[in-house]
């Protein structure tokens, strides 16, 4: 050896001693043709070639195809320094190894040669890529994983806790949970637990970065020490806020089909209580001439009214019960409304409407309509006490694809909005998810049944539209109701005139009801009234009585549920005794499938209860001589000089 470059070992025995027992595998190359000049038995059993095949090779020759020398060449390396390079290399059986290369240039036989000990780091790599791909799968994870020691510091933060909770890996490790979501819910016993037994797992109310609440399912699993001390607790917490909220509203939906099936089982019952109540009214007025005794019949006529009224809200919100659609000017509804506020709402209450000059036509029940809007007034006047501004008004709306950003019921389209906004003091919070609530009211006891809302919320999903609130603390409320525009079709603003309820000339109809009161109540209405009436209680009397008389019978009025035989069957029964009788349905409770079928039977029309003699004078003296073809609804809402609610009878478009 030269004096220039001296070799690192003492003499060459030693260097051959260290060489040749290293367990690690080492070769010597020249630096000018990267022969490998000397090769130790730990490289040959590695790489599995003989000491021949090994002194064969260049040093270029062990590494893989594809590999390339992460370090600088060997002539760059100085003199007594170890430099240390990752190459891929490539055994005797094919297979590929990842090396950690440790050089050092040093004088070899003569010659300029490198030292090289190589280090396989192909499992510690594998198991390293490993680590990795899982860090990167609980990354991915959706839900918000972390790891807090037992002084609840944050020691491992996923990327689904920075999606949940807003604060990054960086913001969160080393911080106190506390400090970062605080919680609605004491997380002492739930740490005791986890620490106890191991585990615990529940729900639990966050506040996010943003502060914005969340409602988290969490499970703690406690990490132990190799002696069995505690070392900290893992904690999987899924954001739960949105499933909640599905829960919430399919509880309420629950809560509505039941309250629907209990109105319709009490419906029937209280119809016909309420019916010839409201028919006798009409008979007692025409023989009373007493001031106060008529002042009395008058506030006998307002309760019955009233719990009808009941009964249909009930029903109208819990089942969707459905009005006759017709095509309607929304401007009236707001023109007739407004009159009408304006005659009986406090005078420290200013009414204003406001619509569009073009605004758009619906397809909706008029009186339906008008009982949202009414509703939603009366709201508004509660709540400006002292006065203010109440806006009424309509605007056209074109909703896009984007349309579930307005609401999530929405769908593409032309809508009109009817809007009502009150100058009042606003809803709170904390009561705004529970003003659609049926029963919810906030009115004092007895001057509110909780309905209304509910009732405006089924009317207006009924005709295909949603209700959005706007509310603030000392900002007012505004109610949006959205309905399905018809934009083709303009009506002009005439008004249905009004109808004089006439006299039968001795016709006979047939009362079939299985309520006594109400038999009598039509029987004696339909009596003084010229018609002459035979009465069954039941399907199975009335079809041996029109088997009978079905020369004389003229109408059949029949109630829909009988328990013997009810409406439906009778009806069909009729058509193949005698295929063109006239046949009209009386109804409390009848479903859609029911009117469906009744319909295709031939009923001319159904009269719902409860409801009042003129209504059922009118009703039997259409179907008796008018045409089936003009049984046709009037297009627009009644001008508010007609003193008749028609909002019981629906004829039938045949």
């Amino acid at each position: 050896m030269s004096g220039e470059r001296q070799n690192p070992l003492e003499n060459e025995a030693s260097f051959r001693l260290l060489f040749n027992n290293n367990p690690l595998p080492m070769w010597v190359y020249d630096t000018r043709l990267l022969r490998i000049l000397a090769v130790n038995q730990a490289a040959i059993r590695h790489y599995g070639y003989s000491r021949d095949k090994f002194l064969a090779r260049t040093a270029a020759d062990l590494r893989a195809p594809d590999s390339k020398s992460s370090g600088p060449k060997p002539t760059e390396i100085p003199s007594g320094i170890s430099v240390t390079v990752s190459e891929t290399h490539l055994l005797e059986d094919g297979s590929v190894i990842e090396v950690e290369l440790t050089w050092s240039r040093l004088e070899f036989q003569q010659r300029d040669a490198v030292l090289v000990m190589a280090h396989d780091v192909t499992e510690r790599r594998r198991a390293e890529d490993q680590v990795r791909e899982q860090a990167n799968l609980i990354n991915l994870a959706h839900d918000a994983i972390l790891m807090r020691g037992t002084d609840d510091c944050i020691s491992y933060w996923n990327k689904g806790a920075e999606r949940l909770y807003g604060w990054t890996a960086e913001e969160a490790v080393g911080q106190k949970t506390s400090a970062l979501f605080s919680s609605e819910h004491d997380e002492t016993e739930a740490k005791a637990r986890a620490l106890r037994d191991g585990e615990w797992s529940g729900e639990l109310h966050h506040m996010t970065k943003a502060e914005k609440k969340t409602i988290v399912s969490s499970r703690w699993t406690l990490i132990k020490k190799a002696d069995g001390s505690p070392k900290g607790i893992l904690l999987i917490n899924t954001d739960i806020s949105e499933q909640k909220k599905l829960e919430s509203q399919f509880l309420r939906t629950q809560r509505l089909e039941s309250i629907g099936t209990l109105a319709s089982g009490i419906a029937h019952d209280l119809n016909n209580i309420l019916t010839p109540i409201s028919m006798s009214i009409g008979l007692l007025r025409t023989s009373i001439q007493d001031e106060s005794r008529l002042k009395l019949l008058n506030t006998v006529e307002v309760s019955a009214q009233r719990g009808a009224e009941i009964v249909r809200q009930v029903l109208t919100f819990a089942r969707g019960v459905e009005g006759e659609r017709v095509l309607l000017q929304p401007r009236h509804l707001i023109g007739e409304l407004s009159k009408i506020l304006a005659q009986t709402f406090p005078r420290n209450i200013r009414i204003k409407s406001r619509f569009t000059k073009d605004l758009w036509t619906v397809m909706g029940d008029a009186t339906q309509l008008h009982q949202v809007l009414l509703n939603l007034c009366v709201n508004a006047r509660d709540a400006m006490p002292e006065g203010g501004d109440l806006i009424v008004a309509g605007e056209n709306a074109q909703l896009g694809a984007d349309c579930k950003s307005v609401n999530a019921e929405a769908k593409p389209g032309a809508y009109v909005i009817l809007s009502v906004k009150d100058a009042g003091s606003g809803i709170p919070p904390e009561v705004v998810e529970k003003i659609w609530d049926p029963f919810f009211t906030t009115k004092e006891a007895g001057k509110g049944t909780g309905l209304g809302l509910s009732t405006v919320v089924g009317i207006v999903q009924n005709h295909g539209g949603f209700v959005n609130l706007e509310t603030g603390l000392g900002q007012g409320t505004a109610f949006h109701i959205y309905i399905p525009a018809q934009t083709e079709d303009v009506l002009d603003e005439t008004t249905v005139a009004v109808q004089v309820t006439p006299r039968g000339q001795g016709e006979t109809i047939l009362v079939v009801d299985d309520e006594p009161a109400i038999r009598e109540a039509a029987a004696s209405t339909l009596e003084a009234h010229g018609y002459h009436v035979f009465t069954a209680e039941d399907g199975t009397d009335a079809l041996a009585l029109f088997f009978q008389r079905r020369e004389e019978i003229s109408l059949v009025l029949s109630d829909i549920s009988m328990e013997l035989m009810d409406g439906v069957t009778l009806t069909r029964s009729i058509r193949r005794l005698e295929p063109s009788a006239k046949v009209v349905i009386s109804t409390g409770q009848g479903t859609p499938e029911q009117r469906e079928e009744l319909a295709s039977l031939g009923v001319l029309a159904f009269l719902d209860k409860p409801y009042i003699g003129e209504k059922l004078l009118r009703t039997v003296h259409d179907a008796l001589h008018l045409a089936p073809a003009t049984f046709v609804a009037p297009v627009l809402y009644p001008a508010a000089e007609q003193e008749e609610d028609d909002s019981a009878i629906t004829f039938l478009d045949r």
